[in-house]
């Protein structure tokens, strides 16, 4: 179900206001498949055999072949890594600009430690966390932008987890030149840059933006050699937890991303944690109180999450914030139709 709320998409880049989608960072990209080959089938590298898809995913082939990697690698240049801005996004009524979007506290503090109530400081716990969670760099409307996605424990050990429209603008375009780079900070690519050679978001997000499915799975080509899951690790991931016993009673979740509209940056990894509530404002969604901006989208809830080891669950992903309630992320149930998104990437 779609939000109750005016539920908007961005808007044309020519458009004088941003119209909005969650903390929602919608991407746009026309790219070089059909929509019906896009929607249907794959093309393994390297190989000439379609792989068919189930009819709930729909599905965009990116970058293949390592000329294709290579313009998109060398598309972004530092400078416009650096000059990459997340779309603003709200569900509710139409903003003009950026101006109302910053964080409901905007004094946070940019240098605490790790504690059980953050609503949005930097993680300086260190652990598996800081290698899977990554930056998303991706171009819509020849107009670059930012996400978060992490990466997800998977048979072919390329698969990331991150916001739907961080794949697609809803019912509008695809993403393009869509890059990750894990454990980004402060400009620098420790792990190396993935490009996607895959995106996956469901019927219901890509032909109805509903809110309740904005999540996607994107498959990414190796760097060197070498899959992404093999060089920083994987986070395990769950389609069970949301249970209406268990969102009733409140899950305890950590959420990370980078947070990139004032009064962050995007240059660290941030995280908010504490126990979620349901949404009542039309989707099935969950919400938490956080003051993570803009650039967070698509970055991991993890649940059973030990601070010690940076090791958690995925069982959502940073979604979109309500216009009138700054002070609360929703974040999307892992469900049945993300099992099937997986379990399609996964072999991929």
């Amino acid at each position: 179900m779609t939000s109750s709320t005016t539920y908007t998409i961005l808007a044309p880049v020519s458009a004088a206001a941003l119209l909005v989608a969650g903390l929602a960072l919608t991407d746009h990209l026309p790219g070089p498949a059909s929509a019906e080959q896009a929607a249907h089938t794959n093309h393994t590298p390297g190989q000439g055999e379609p792989l068919s898809l189930t009819e709930s995913v729909e599905h965009r082939t990116a970058a293949t072949g390592a000329a294709q990697e290579r313009a998109v690698l060398d598309y972004w240049s530092p400078q416009r890594m650096a000059e990459a801005t997340p779309i603003a996004g709200l569900v509710g009524d139409a903003v003009e600009g950026t101006g109302n979007l910053l964080a409901p506290d905007d004094d946070v503090e940019l240098h605490s430690a790790p504690n059980a109530d953050s609503t949005g400081e930097p993680w300086t716990g260190g652990g598996l966390v800081t290698r899977t969670t990554g930056k998303v760099f991706l171009t819509m409307d020849g107009r670059d932008f930012t996400c978060s996605a992490s990466v997800v424990d998977s048979e072919n050990a390329s698969t990331l987890v991150t916001a739907g429209h961080c794949a697609k603008d809803g019912t509008g375009a695809w993403a393009e030149n869509w890059t990750f780079v894990p454990g980004y900070s402060d400009g620098e690519a420790p792990h190396g840059r993935y490009t996607a050679r895959d995106l996956l978001v469901t019927p219901q997000w890509s032909e109805q933006a509903d809110d309740s499915y904005d999540f996607a799975m994107a498959v990414v080509n190796t760097d060197g050699g070498e899959t992404v899951q093999d060089r920083v690790g994987a986070q395990d991931i769950s389609f069970d937890t949301w249970s209406e016993e268990q969102t009733q009673a409140g899950v305890q979740i950590h959420a990370f991303g980078y947070p990139s509209a004032p009064p962050f940056d995007g240059s660290e990894l941030h995280y908010c944690s504490g126990p979620t509530t349901p949404d009542t404002g039309g989707t099935t969604a969950s919400g938490m109180g956080c003051g993570m901006t803009q650039g967070s989208s698509g970055g991991p809830w993890l649940t059973d999450f030990d601070a010690s080891t940076g090791e958690g669950t995925v069982s959502s992903v940073v979604s979109f914030k309500y216009s009138d309630d700054l002070d609360t992320q929703y974040g999307p149930r892992l469900n049945s139709q993300a099992r099937q998104l997986f379990d399609n990437a996964q072999q991929l």
